[in-house]
């Protein structure tokens, strides 16, 4: 009988075994049990992913909880879709929970932070994903319109993260989601977007050196052009997109997912600080 926390190791034995031929590499497989069970590698982590109710976000939450996170999503306006991605986790056997927030309302964000944190029973992970996108010149920009990218893309994960500091479990994870356009405003209209992106570097580095001693990672996954709702891959402004891609395609939803999990893993526990584009090369 295994005990209650105990680690069986595979390495890759069944062709060697098979064959009598030695792999020039092995692989290594960690399986974890807990009372018999087999434990995934964020199994009893307690997730907050905000603006998922769709697109990059959803995939976000979905990813996490797959990999065995129980997850909290805010969202602004999309309750049914909401409601569905909560649906969708609850089947994976996690907890799950939808707060209807405004990220330009700052005591909205800091209320659904301290839902998230109630529901689950404190927070492990917290994904800074909700934003906009106002395309326009610099010229041509009204201060509405700069405001509001301000409000949404900058001042909500400051708020967001500070509200979770309270918490975040040591050991934690904060891991914000920006825009390869942080680091170059590659096309037309999207300076001011730029600049929004931009900032959450500087969070994210400032923050690392903050939550440092209590082993918290904080990091920055920074999307190139994806396939979302927000940014479909087809029309003329897609394909001026993709002339820029080494790779010559868009992402997907699911490859930010694929970075974010990996960085609320145990095997990134020291990447802290960190800018891990996702772009396809673009900014190569």
């Amino acid at each position: 009988m295994r005990s209650a926390l105990s680690t069986d190791i595979y390495i890759d034995r069944y062709k060697y075994l098979l064959t009598g031929i030695r792999p020039r590499s092995y692989y290594f497989c960690i399986v974890q049990y807990k009372n018999g069970e087999i434990m995934s590698e964020l199994s009893g982590k307690h997730a907050l992913v905000t603006g998922a109710s769709r697109g990059i976000g959803a995939a976000i939450a979905l990813a996490l909880a797959e990999k065995g996170a129980n997850v909290a999503i805010t969202y602004e306006r999309s309750a049914e879709r909401a409601a569905e991605v909560v649906g969708q986790i609850k089947k994976l056997g996690r907890k799950a929970v939808a707060i209807q927030a405004d990220s330009a309302d700052p005591a909205a964000v800091k209320l659904s932070v301290d839902e998230a944190a109630r529901a689950l029973g404190g927070l492990d992970i917290v994904v800074n994903n909700a934003g906009i996108a106002r395309q326009g010149l610099v010229a041509d920009a009204s201060l509405e319109d700069i405001d509001a990218l301000l409000d949404v893309n900058v001042r909500a994960p400051i708020l967001t993260a500070q509200a979770a500091i309270a918490h975040l479990r040591d050991g934690g994870r904060v891991i914000n989601i920006g825009s390869n356009l942080g680091d170059r405003a590659l096309v037309p209209g999207v300076t001011i977007y730029a600049v929004t992106k931009s900032a959450l570097q500087g969070l994210t580095r400032g923050l690392a050196r903050e939550l440092g001693p209590r082993q918290i990672t904080v990091n920055l996954v920074q999307p190139g052009s994806t396939d979302t709702d927000m940014n479909p891959a087809s029309g003329e402004f897609a394909e001026m997109q993709r002339s820029l891609i080494p790779l010559g395609h868009f992402g997907e939803a699911q490859d930010i997912a694929a970075a974010v999990t990996f960085l609320a893993s145990p095997a990134a526990k020291q990447i802290t600080g960190a800018i891990l584009n996702v772009d396809g090369g673009t900014l190569a």
